[in-house]
């Protein structure tokens, strides 16, 4: 007898079960089965944005250098496990060299926003110019909870290349991973869990993206929701149903196996200003604060 493994979903930093108990099968490139997979259900989706929200507060608080720090070791484990990711992606139907030419893209991806996260505050806040005895200063905050829909049609480089910028940037996240080729984001969990990730920063949940997108884009205490490549009904239906808490909606159409699809940019897409006015006073001739 084959026994499949079930590839659980990823929820507060634990493995669960879905709670719907429902199960779907994944088949290799030749049409056989080789793994059974959660289909999440309305209450998963409910219990990942609870646990993001709650992560959300301190994960935003640590230090960049410690979130860069963190970013850096999933590149590590990533590189550790390499034979496992190949195995799952030619199983999906890559050959081994565009197997091979992903990871490592996947790799250098987390290392260049590794790089990112003790920098783009620098370069995204500013001092502005006021008319008045004033210092006035433009800060960047993350958005809070960021739902993703992840690309669809690749098994990890494209969920890489948007779960990325949105944790560095400090925010948590509720990934919906690929339904057809969803094993390798169940097995990126495995090294999240072992990256010193603070439980619940990010939550993978896997299944019908028709059935859950709905109720992650209406979902009250989500603040911003990234879409890759998706078709205009489905864009069109996510922005109505955002429309309720002011959803902030990002839809990209990019291809992310080209090596210049990156950048600061995706890192900014969620992030909040924050402008600050501090008083000048004049004291002798000189200019002074408080």
């Amino acid at each position: 007898m084959n026994i499949l493994k079930t590839y659980k979903i990823y929820i507060n930093g634990q493995f669960p079960r879905t709670e719907s108990g429902r199960t779907y099968v994944v088949n290799d490139a030749e049409g056989n089965p080789i793994a059974n997979v959660c289909q999440s259900s309305k209450k998963d989706i409910r219990n990942a944005v609870q646990a993001a929200r709650k992560a959300f507060g301190s994960w935003s608080e640590r230090s960049a250098f410690n979130r860069g720090q963190i970013l850096y070791r999933m590149a590590e484990m990533l590189e550790g496990r390499k034979a496992q990711f190949l195995e799952e992606l030619t199983q999906q139907g890559q050959s081994l060299e565009i197997a091979k030419n992903e990871i490592q893209l996947c790799i250098d991806r987390i290392v260049y926003y590794a790089g990112w996260c003790d920098k783009y505050q620098q370069i995204l806040s500013t001092v502005n110019p006021v008319n008045s005895s004033h210092f006035n200063f433009s800060v960047v905050e993350p958005t809070g909870v960021v739902g993703i829909l992840a690309e669809q049609s690749t098994g990890l480089i494209g969920f890489v290349s948007q779960l990325m910028p949105v944790i560095a940037g400090g925010n948590s996240v509720v990934l919906i991973a690929s339904e057809q080729l969803p094993l390798c984001a169940i097995t990126f969990a495995e090294v999240l869990e072992t990256s010193d990730l603070p439980a619940g920063v990010v939550n993978i949940l896997t299944g019908s993206a028709d059935e859950m997108l709905p109720t992650l884009s209406e979902h009250m205490d989500v603040n911003a929701l990234f879409l890759s490549n998706v078709d205009a009904e489905m864009e069109n239906n996510t922005q109505l149903s955002a429309i309720d808490n002011l959803k902030r909606v990002i839809v990209k159409n990019d291809d992310w196996t080209k090596e210049d699809v990156q950048g600061i940019s995706y890192i900014s897409l969620f992030q909040e200003i924050k402008t600050t006015w501090h008083p000048i006073e004049q004291i002798g001739g000189a200019t002074s604060t408080y």
